[in-house]
């Protein structure tokens, strides 16, 4: 049996959640902090992206500043999601079962919205993990204890998993714990914490990556 550990980001990286999915959800996030802080809407999406840039995810910078429930935040600005916002994939389910090994997601998002995303893509019987937020103690990416958290799960090394990831701080935190890194980008300039580069994921359908033992570029 494989130790290789397949481990996946989920919004922008398993399906595009840019196009109808991030747009919403920014809103909801936006006009949570306004309800909550009691602020102007200007005001309120400054501090979502500060907190964001800063953290990585904008739920750790209202925990850790204004005390703010990130059960009550996730259930809030997660609740507009409907089947036809996702973007399913051809031969994405195909291409998961073809991967030597255990596959999981690693999201930043509560589970009970991976869990949908992953139940309409088709693909939720393909992970042997969903490791959502709630699973990270709320140590989002890129933060370094989410991934240990991650890792004392799988109870596998760094070194035996392959991360697939749209987040760079994400695959700067990997790299450094030891794991292969995947960008998940179609920008051509890559930087050097990242292995490889894939304009999407199926892309690796086409990429000797999933049979090689050691790191080399697609």
């Amino acid at each position: 049996m494989s130790r290789r550990v397949w481990i996946f980001d989920l919004d922008d990286t398993l399906h595009n959640a840019s196009a109808h999915i991030f747009p919403v959800m920014n809103q909801c996030m936006t006009h949570y902090i306004m309800q909550t802080l009691e602020m102007e809407e200007a005001a309120a999406q400054q501090l979502r992206q500060h907190y964001w840039r800063i953290y990585g995810a904008t739920l750790k910078g209202l925990m850790r500043h204004h005390g703010v429930n990130p059960h009550h935040f996730l259930a809030e600005t997660h609740a507009f999601l409907t089947d036809d916002m996702v973007q399913t994939t051809r031969n994405l389910r195909q291409l998961l079962n073809s991967l030597p090994g255990r596959k999981c997601v690693f999201t930043n998002a509560p589970r009970v919205y991976a869990m949908r995303v992953l139940q309409v893509l088709g693909i939720a019987d393909c992970f042997s993990l969903v490791f959502s937020v709630e699973s990270s103690r709320f140590h989002a990416k890129p933060s370094v204890r989410g991934f240990q958290l991650l890792l004392r799960q799988l109870r596998c090394r760094a070194t035996d998993c392959t991360l697939f990831e749209d987040s760079l701080p994400a695959l700067m935190t990997a790299k450094r714990l030891g794991m292969r890194t995947v960008w998940i980008s179609r920008r051509l300039h890559k930087p050097n914490f990242v292995q490889y580069r894939l304009p999407h994921v199926l892309a690796l359908t086409h990429c000797t990556l999933k049979k090689a033992p050691h790191p080399f570029p697609c």
